[in-house]
């Protein structure tokens, strides 16, 4: 049987455990934020590496494998002939540009955004990892999710 555990130590541990769920969804949430945006640059596939429990019901829609035209622009813009005037939206201004403008800002913006949620899945690997730790230590079973 387990032994029993004062009131006070019980109450720190549920809000230690609490503090963990609420980082761990927070970084969830800022991955899916990140996924979402990445999408409308070019096509990311979903890392796999987070459940999909992790994520609240409307903050991240989960990938599928087929392309969608928000994912597209970059493959959309590349075949186009470099001197063909396009629009891209800037701070809520719709500016107009050219091909040979848009293309590498938007390459850039792609891979800052790729190494950002790269970041954020380090991240909350880490965090998921001392959580687990931090049970076995503390010799925690979860009854309810």
């Amino acid at each position: 049987m387990a032994a029993q555990v004062d009131p006070k130590r019980q109450q720190e541990l549920q809000m230690q455990y609490s503090n963990f769920k609420t980082t761990l969804h927070q970084l969830a949430q800022k991955i899916g934020d990140i996924e979402t945006e990445a999408e409308e640059h070019k096509y990311l596939p979903a890392p796999a590496r987070i459940p999909a429990s992790a994520y609240s019901s409307t903050a991240h829609p989960r990938h599928t494998d087929t392309l969608t035209p928000s994912r597209l622009v970059i493959e959309s813009l590349q075949p186009l002939p470099l001197d063909r005037k396009c629009f891209r939206m800037i701070n809520g201004v719709l500016v107009e540009r050219t091909v040979k403008d848009v293309i590498p800002s938007l390459k850039t913006n792609a891979d800052g955004l790729k190494q950002v949620l790269d970041e954020l899945m380090k991240q909350y690997k880490s965090k998921q990892d001392e959580m687990d730790s931090w049970k076995k230590k503390n010799h925690i079973q979860v009854v309810q999710q």
